[in-house]
């Protein structure tokens, strides 16, 4: 791992890493699996303020699946502090950072000074540098009301790091909500070439979530502030309940946190959590956002209310059964199955039909981002969705040998992925999905309300395997070869430097070795339906 202190070194690094990733050749053993997969050569940031915890590590690990190289910035930034905040003292741990940041496979940590960033040691009101201002309906709201300009200079550095690492993905914790709807406009709204991927809250076991000013806390303290949490989960339950309105929400939360004295509330409020708007009542999904002191610290924190039918991830090895699996579930319990799979045929159709090259990427990816893709549901489980693009039902057309043998090179492309996964994601909005894949619960669909791990044994997985190619009456493969072949791909698949196959730490097990598809879907239907009862 690199420490990297000024902006020439990280030029530098970044030059001769972009070098070196062009050397590499991209063979089969370099891709992810066909229909998820993007070239192992991106950048992750993650930008922090030092003195990791617990929180930055799950941000870290989340990079450090999804990119070949994890840069971790460090730099307490002068133009977010006002005068009268912490700036002097705000905890400053690089040693120890450092270390943190070695065990968790950070490639190299960017911390540089002030002077290096060229901005000088005071607030964005006292500054001359060139600032970014984010919309003033954004930041005059929530945290804004109470910290006048600190969303300017986060969105100035914030930038500032971007156009120096370039990176493909920056990682930012759902905690700092309305930080991250800020950062989202931002790229939005600049068409900064990066993707913002919110991780979710990591707490302490009482609840409190992790943050630098917690270590200001005394262990009575900490203990105190942990009802913070406890408020936002007695209106979570009541939302969950069926309660919709803002005022009874905020009152819930109010009556929690009175019940300790120590604490003086800032601001309890409701917002639409992509553009902050105050919120009457939860129509699709709101932010209850709390922000209070104890003593001189102060802390924030909120939570996600969302009024969609569940969604249902299934994860797994290759030949766990997830697709016939996730079919059967999503027609048991009467939800859409999102077939991704018919997504990337469906591009690759289009694709085949306007007589682009298969290698034209750019026109491809302007394909991709223009295409309109609809999935509608049927009774029949062998095709348990009709799939239309720009209008026209490609459902059987998609399954045809000229578009089975070119979807793997479409769907390789990130341009494709990245375009397929946002469409993924706002029919996620909307829930009622049951989804499929390798990376749909860890990547895809990080907040699934219900997340599975469909896997079976080496030895099981060969046997159906063999049934399959005797079934579609293929050539004899022995049990041993094909026992060998699947060991190899779970080997390769969970040893990957970027996205590898791995159990999302939210998600049950399901073991499938002598089961047979409907006791499998039993299963996770009864699984689902208690957690439904739960909720």
């Amino acid at each position: 791992m690199r420490l990297l202190t000024t902006v020439a070194a990280l030029r530098c690094y970044l030059t001769k890493r972009c070098l070196e990733n062009k050397q590499i050749a991209v063979t089969e053993d370099l891709k992810l699996d066909d229909i998820t997969g993007w070239y192992q050569t991106a950048v992750g940031l993650v930008p922090t303020m030092g003195n990791l915890h617990q929180g930055h590590l799950s941000l870290i690990q989340r990079a450090r699946q999804e990119n070949s190289t994890v840069i971790v910035s460090i730099f307490v930034n002068p133009l977010q502090f006002a005068p009268n905040e912490d700036y002097q003292c705000y905890p400053r741990t690089l040693e120890q950072d450092q270390q943190l940041c070695e065990q968790a496979g950070v490639d190299a940590i960017f911390a540089p000074t002030p002077e290096e960033m060229a901005v000088p040691q005071k607030s964005i009101q006292e500054s001359k540098v060139t600032q970014v201002i984010p919309p003033s309906a954004m930041i005059t709201g929530l945290c804004g009301r109470y910290r006048q300009g600190h969303f300017q200079g986060v969105a100035t550095i914030v930038t500032k790091l971007f156009n120096l690492v370039q990176p493909n993905r920056a990682y930012f914790g759902q905690k700092d909500g309305q930080q991250l709807a800020i950062i989202k406009r931002l790229v939005a709204d600049l068409n900064l070439p990066v993707e913002i991927v919110a991780c979710p809250t990591v707490r302490e076991a009482s609840g409190l979530a992790f943050s630098s000013r917690n270590q200001y806390l005394t262990a009575t303290a900490k203990e105190q502030a942990a009802v913070l949490y406890r408020g936002l989960q007695r209106a979570e339950a009541a939302f969950i309940a069926g309660d919709r309105n803002s005022n009874k929400l905020i009152a819930m939360v109010q009556q929690e946190v009175a019940m300790v004295s120590t604490v003086s509330v800032e601001y309890i409020e409701l917002v639409e959590p992509t553009t902050l708007m105050s919120l009457e009542k939860v129509e699709e999904e709101g932010m209850l956002a709390i922000a209070a002191r104890l003593g001189a610290t102060r802390l924030i924190d909120n939570t996600i209310l969302r009024d969609r039918q569940p969604i249902i991830a299934i994860d797994g090895p290759a030949g766990a059964g997830k697709s016939t699996v996730a079919r059967q579930v999503a027609a048991n319990l009467s939800l859409v199955y999102l077939d991704t799979g018919a997504m990337y045929r469906a591009v690759t159709w289009l694709v085949l039909q306007q007589g682009i090259a298969i290698d034209d990427e750019c026109a491809i990816a302007e394909l991709t981002n223009q295409c309109k893709i609809e999935l509608t549901p049927t009774q029949d489980l062998q095709s348990s969705v009709r799939v239309w693009i720009d209008g026209i039902d490609v459902t059987q057309a998609i399954r045809t040998i000229e578009v089975t043998s070119q979807v793997s090179a479409i769907a390789a492309q990130s341009a494709v992925r990245q375009a397929l996964v946002k469409q993924q994601q706002n029919w996620g909005k909307r829930g009622g999905l049951v989804a499929e894949g390798r990376d749909i619960g860890t990547h895809v669909f990080p907040d699934a309300e219900v997340k599975i791990f469909l896997t079976a044994s080496v030895s099981e997985r060969a046997r159906r395997r063999q049934q399959d190619f005797n079934k579609q009456g293929q050539p004899e493969v022995s049990l041993e070869q094909l026992e060998h072949d699947i060991a190899q791909r779970d080997w390769k698949d969970s040893t990957r430097k970027v996205s590898p196959l791995q159990k999302a730490a939210d998600a049950i097990e399901v073991q499938t070795d002598g089961l047979d598809v409907s006791e499998v879907t039993a299963q996770i239907v009864n699984y689902y339906q208690q957690r439904l009862s739960q909720w």
